[in-house]
């Protein structure tokens, strides 16, 4: 793993989202409608990224703005949707149907042991998972080998190095330490594995605090660090803010639509506001501090959620 021993990470949003170039492979970290890095991904939108070969868990909003930006040429995933509450991603449906985004879907556990194979220096990793699914039809670059110890006919699976990870975080140092709360699904790993990380945090504060909060991923696995409150809205970011439900709402009719509606949302939330204070203009401040108020009580988050 590369060690970036940098004392001082702290930059820009600009700035972070050029570590990712055209072609590059990028790890998506969160998962669902949980910590995405929605900023670095509205942010490589602007840039005018292209042909970026994306790889994460299972996602929601993140892929499927890239995809209808048209940023994605590949797309390694295990799942791509915004669950039972608000059914399929449409942008990245309608890409798979029409062939303009390669898929090569995947499954969790096996995106994890090819993580950590790049982790440990290994050229493979055995896998089951996969045994006797499409998957294999999907990566002609798996092969099978037998057990030396049961004769187990097993599927080896190649190390997953992303050129770039990018990650949101609660709380992080200028140094890169970060700290994520709970869940952190493919974080750590992707952190471990990937040539570089690029993270957004909502506030930058003392290592002494990031400490006491506990350090997930240690600054020698960090690039670049921006701050930038909100920055996985409209996904959460608990404790802080919950998820914003009629934003995404408002997202899913555009990208179904397809067309000048969805050109609209790109021209209201991220090509035509230029950064993300204007984005965060655009949701609405009041509309932004109410998603922090989810705790206050059960009817509060239930209302939030209507």
């Amino acid at each position: 793993m590369p060690f970036h021993l940098d004392p001082d990470k702290l930059v820009d949003l600009e700035r972070a989202a050029g570590f990712v170039t055209d072609g590059a492979m990028v790890a998506l970290g969160g998962g669902l409608s949980a910590r995405l890095p929605m900023a670095l991904v509205r942010e490589l939108i602007r840039q005018g990224r292209r042909g970026l070969h994306v790889v994460g868990s299972a996602h929601g909003i993140d892929v499927d703005l890239l995809v209808a930006a048209g940023a994605v040429a590949v797309c390694e995933e295990s799942y791509v949707g915004f669950e039972q509450d608000l059914g399929l991603a449409p942008a990245y449906r309608r890409a798979a149907q029409e062939g303009t985004v390669e898929i090569r879907e995947s499954c969790c556990a096996t995106i994890l042991a090819q993580l950590r194979a790049a982790e440990f220096g290994l050229p493979f990793m055995p896998v089951r998972g996969v045994k006797g699914s499409d998957i294999r039809r999907l990566h002609p670059e798996y092969r099978e080998i037998t057990c030396p110890f049961t004769g187990e006919t097993l599927v080896a699976v190649p190390p997953l190095r992303p050129d770039v990870a990018l990650i949101h975080a609660p709380l992080g140092d200028r140094h890169g330490n970060l700290h994520l709360d709970q869940p952190y699904v493919l974080d750590e790993r992707f952190a471990a594995a990937a040539r570089n990380v690029v993270a957004t945090v909502e506030r930058v504060v003392s290592t002494e605090e990031v400490v006491r909060a506990g350090v997930t991923i240690p600054a020698h696995l960090v690039s670049a660090v921006a701050e930038v409150p909100y920055g996985a809205h409209p996904t959460s970011c608990y404790p802080a803010y919950a998820y914003d439900r009629p934003h995404l709402v408002e997202y899913t009719r555009a990208a179904a639509a397809g067309g000048t509606e969805l050109a609209r949302y790109l021209d209201r939330y991220v090509t035509g506001a230029p950064t993300e204070e204007a984005y965060r203009k655009a949701v609405g401040e009041d509309r932004l501090a109410k998603l922090t108020t989810w705790s206050a009580s059960t009817a509060a988050w239930k209302e939030l959620f209507a």
